[in-house]
């Protein structure tokens, strides 16, 4: 066997020794079986929420465990492969495994780093919200863009994505726009993808072809559940109330339905129009306060240990996490991991899994770093 495929195969191997460590993998075992049998038992929805938060845990226990073994047998599969390939004089057969097993490593190595997502609120649903920079509808048009990218990477990894706020721009693109996406692990997974995003291109709304620079900024904050405290005074908080905007039939033009939710101390505004009624939407407004206010709590926190304070600040020149040059050459860049990729459209269809590895991978590092020399 050939020394790059039986560094391939370490490779997986390596991915697989750290995953079933983060896993403890016998504990993991034996919580699984008690689930099982907790699963089974009729008492159990007495308690509705218990019983969802154990279904839960199963589930991502049961999904964790079955990937693993999965790997781990289409390792021993190709590697089988590529032996009775050689043995028989069938490059086709070697060529095939090989890419499988190319292929394979990949998922071993972000399976490797989703496992590492233990952070408190690393499992949970996330919100995500998008801002337009200064730039009028050219800033406007990249804001919705950049929500389009999110929206086609949640649906490429069967995240749910319900929208929650939008406020149109005035010709094209949107002001700003707020979406809650559901799935496990998605908070962890998109995270670090708070910051301005900057935008290099001829601008279609320029009727002299000009190259513009423009700025929209993410917030991502996760859907905080009873587990976590977050404690919010009346005394704090401005509560408005408007006219829904954009689509909802003739209710959401004619009644105040919409709520906004202004907390004093840390400037923070919310709000929600998707739901019918005012009642509800203040309801999921409430929520979306508690999980920027816990997300504002954990940036404090990283702010003492890695100095990212104002990691959310203007929208312009300063704090860029990543860079999209569509003219006079293509290239989108991470100014945090340094990772670069040529196919921008690619990219702006939702092809970021190796911007979010990275910077996950690089945030993990020096929280080790920090926890070594603590």
């Amino acid at each position: 066997m050939r020394a790059e495929i039986q560094a391939v195969a370490d490779d997986v191997r390596q991915s697989l020794a750290l995953l079933r460590r983060s896993l403890d993998w016998d504990q993991a075992n034996l919580r699984l079986a008690e689930l099982n049998s907790l699963a089974e038992d009729p008492s159990l929805w007495d308690d509705p929420e218990r019983a969802q938060n154990l279904m839960r845990e199963r589930t991502h226990l049961d999904q964790a465990i079955g990937e693993y073994k999965a790997i781990a047998q289409e390792l021993d599969d190709g590697l089988e492969l590529i032996a009775m390939g050689e043995e028989e004089g069938d490059a086709s057969i070697v060529e095939e495994a090989e890419k499988g097993l190319a292929e394979l490593a990949g998922r071993a190595r972000k399976k490797q780093i989703e496992s590492l997502l233990s952070g408190e609120a690393d499992g949970n649903d996330c919100y995500l919200e998008v801002n337009a920079g200064a730039g009028g509808t050219e800033a406007q048009d990249w804001a919705e863009i950049l929500l389009r990218m999110y929206v086609r990477w949640a649906e490429q990894h069967g995240y749910k994505v319900e929208w929650m706020e939008e406020s149109a721009g005035e010709e094209a693109g949107i002001k700003s726009t707020t979406v809650m996406v559901k799935g496990q692990n998605a908070y962890g997974w998109l995270k670090t993808e708070s910051g301005v995003h900057r935008l290099v291109r001829i601008s279609p709304f320029d009727s002299q072809a000009r190259r513009h620079t423009s700025f929209a900024s993410v917030s991502v904050s996760p859907v905080v559940d009873d587990s976590i405290d977050v404690v919010i005074e009346d005394k704090d908080l401005r509560i408005d109330t408007y006219r829904s905007s954009g689509a909802g039939g003739q209710h959401v033009n004619k009644t105040d339905s919409a709520v906004r939710i202004t907390h004093g101390p840390t400037g923070i505004v919310v709000a929600c129009q998707n739901e019918r009624s005012q009642h509800k939407n203040r309801a999921r407004a409430f929520e979306m306060l508690r999980a920027r206010l816990y997300e504002h709590e954990l940036k404090i926190r990283e702010a003492e240990a890695q100095a990212l304070e104002d990691q959310k600040s203007d929208i312009g020149w300063g704090h860029q996490i990543r860079s999209y040059v569509l003219q006079p050459y293509q290239m989108v860049k991470d100014l945090r991991t340094g990772v670069e990729k040529g196919n921008a459209q690619g990219v702006l269809d939702g092809d970021i899994d190796d911007y979010l590895e990275a910077s996950l991978a690089a945030k993990l590092k020096v929280a080790g770093e920090a926890e070594a020399t603590a």
